[in-house]
């Protein structure tokens, strides 16, 4: 686990372009079915879009799991 301090220099080296990498990630992840705590960023900032990424594609994995079902 990352050191608090070293975190909070993590929180404060993001851009839009991270977030939208980091939530691309997640999205992929949640719609291949890959469990949430693979979640791979240490600074909340990216781990949250991260996790809304994921929320979103497991959303559509979930959808697509009761359709073909």
């Amino acid at each position: 686990m990352t050191p608090p301090e070293d975190r909070n220099s993590a929180d404060r080296h993001w851009s839009l372009e991270s977030l939208n990498k980091a939530y691309q990630q997640g999205y992929m992840a949640g719609l291949t079915g890959q469990p949430l705590h693979q979640q791979p960023y240490p600074a909340e900032v990216l781990a949250a879009a991260w996790e809304a990424g994921w929320d979103d594609g497991n959303e559509q994995f979930e959808l697509h799991k009761r359709r073909s079902a």
